[in-house]
């Protein structure tokens, strides 16, 4: 499948330093591809060039295979939707989403077919006559995306389009957003810092860094799999345990903690040798622990600490002087073991990855 958007070679820099080093990325069609990292990455500038609000300093774009770099906004068939929602307070909801399509000069029968079918798309049908000032913020959010996807574009980006939203409209929000790009199939990409959000909305995550791609893939590659420190670290929660390669057959390791022979697999990108400082990746949903060895394991450690959190059950588990490990379970599973009592720890191999210890460059 070619690539519905291309970026070739970006960079940027306002005079203080690179903000964007040589971007390469390919987009395709129908693909909700989100832009992940923390504040100052690059994320948004990266979406305002592709956008035209921005110029790069080197480097080009390509929509559809032809060279949009120095093309206008208007006239690129890619739409935004800001976090702050832009509307027009002097516009009622209809004529906030038709502007676009009056300044196209549309015909006003084509514009109410369209403007109802956009608001239908929204779930806010009979909103027509309402003002901005009279909506919620979630009601504003939809009105917004509707006013992008009336002008019917080949990629819809969305800068942070729910961070002003509380916690439970984001999430329905959410929800919303994944199915009307299922139903729309325009190709969606969308900045966050938020990595639950990225994780729950994807199809594909570019994780970026100083002005740099430090990995890419699907929501599971990026949290099973992370290439390197910085990646493990920022997505989801992960027990970063330090040591050294003692072992090494084929893609299982050994890593030497402390005294402890710990089991790992090696990621695709690097292959250690032995006596290489690496990292262990273990997420806590892969600890497990029991009165019986675990995974072939014969690992013992004392539970120092418990917490329920609604539904799920917090576990620190003590290896020995230096090693805490981090557990999570459905609550129900693990509750039968106390504080202070000592259980055998284990996990797969295939789910515990180790990266290079890069820990000095965080």
């Amino acid at each position: 499948m070619e690539p519905i958007l291309r970026l070739k070679g970006l960079c940027k820099d306002f005079g203080e330093g690179p903000i964007l080093q040589n971007i390469d990325l390919d987009v395709y069609p129908g693909e909700f591809l989100t832009l992940l990292g923390p504040s100052g990455c690059g994320k948004t500038t990266t979406l305002r060039i592709i956008a035209g609000l921005e110029q790069p300093t080197s480097g080009h774009v390509e929509l559809e295979g032809v060279d949009v770099t120095n093309i206008p906004p208007e006239k690129r068939q890619v739409n935004t939707v800001f976090q702050n929602y832009a509307l027009f307070p002097h516009m009622n909801v209809f004529q906030n989403i038709a502007y676009g399509l009056r300044v196209m000069k549309v015909s006003k029968q084509e514009q109410r077919e369209r403007v109802q079918a956009a608001l239908a798309l929204v779930r806010l049908s009979g909103f027509e006559k309402r003002m901005p000032s009279q909506l919620s913020g979630g009601q504003k959010q939809r009105i917004a995306i509707a006013r992008a996807v009336v002008l019917q574009p080949k990629i819809l980006l969305l800068d942070e389009p729910l961070g002003a939203l509380d916690l439970k409209l984001r999430q329905e929000m959410q929800k919303e957003l994944k199915q009307l790009q299922r139903k729309l199939g325009i190709t969606f990409i969308y900045i966050t810092h938020d990595q639950e959000e990225a994780l729950n909305m994807s199809s594909r995550i570019v994780i970026m860094r100083n002005g740099k791609i430090e990995q890419m893939g699907t929501p599971e590659e990026i949290y099973e799999h992370p290439r390197t420190l910085f990646c493990a670290d920022f997505i989801g929660q992960s027990n970063l345990i330090h040591g050294v390669v003692t072992e090494q057959n084929g893609a299982d390791l050994k890593l030497n903690v402390s005294g402890l022979e710990l089991s790992a697999c090696a990621a695709s990108n690097w292959q250690p040798a032995k006596g290489d400082r690496a990292v262990l990746c273990l997420r806590p949903q892969r600890v497990r622990y029991g009165s019986q060895p675990q995974h072939g394991m014969n690992l013992k450690g004392v539970i120092e600490n418990k917490e329920y959190t609604g539904g799920m059950q917090h576990t620190q588990i003590r290896l020995n002087d230096s090693v805490v490990l981090n557990a999570v379970s459905q609550t129900a599973e693990m509750d039968k073991y106390s504080v202070g009592t000592e259980v055998y720890v284990g996990w797969s191999a295939a789910h515990s990855p180790i990266v290079p210890d890069e820990l000095e460059d965080m």
